[in-house]
C-alpha cells in the first residue's frame, strides 16, 4: 500500500507563506498525477491543484493560481504546494493525493485519487 507522507503545516498570520511537502513511500513521483486537496471547518473537501505525471498544473481559480505554486522535485521524490500571500479562509487541512491515472477533466474529482496522505493543518490567522 502506497503512503503519501505530508508535512509543512501549521500557524501562520495573513499574508505569510508556507510550504507543504508530499513524498510517496513507493515508485517515483512523476509516476503519479498528484494533487493537493483541503477541507476547511464545516466544508467539504477541494481540490486546489495538481500536476500531472508530465509536469502540467493546474489550479481550481485563478485567486489560488496567483498565490499557490504546486511543483514536483523528482531527485527528492516530492511534490510541494507553496503558498504565499495567505489569507484566513485558506485555513483547513491540506491533503495531498495520487492517482495512477486521472484525465484531464477529472483531475478535481477526489474519486479519481488512489492514495492520500493523512492531511495536514493550516491555520491562518487576521
Amino acid at each position: 500500500q502506497v503512503r503519501l507522507v505530508e508535512s509543512g503545516g501549521g500557524l501562520v498570520q495573513a499574508g505569510g507563506s508556507l510550504r507543504l511537502s508530499c513524498a510517496p513511500s513507493e515508485r517515483p513521483v512523476n509516476s503519479y498525477a498528484m494533487a493537493w486537496f483541503r477541507q476547511a471547518p464545516g466544508k467539504d473537501r477541494e481540490f486546489v491543484a495538481r500536476i500531472s505525471q508530465n509536469g502540467v498544473t493546474t489550479y481550481a481559480t485563478d485567486s489560488l493560481k496567483g498565490r499557490f505554486t504546486i511543483s514536483r522535485d523528482s531527485a527528492k521524490n516530492t511534490v510541494y504546494l507553496q503558498m504565499n500571500s495567505l489569507a484566513p479562509e485558506d485555513t483547513g487541512v491540506y491533503y495531498c493525493a495520487a492517482a495512477r491515472a486521472v484525465s484531464r477533466v477529472e483531475f478535481g474529482r477526489e474519486s479519481r485519487y488512489d492514495y492520500w496522505g493523512q492531511g495536514t493543518q493550516v491555520t491562518v490567522s487576521s
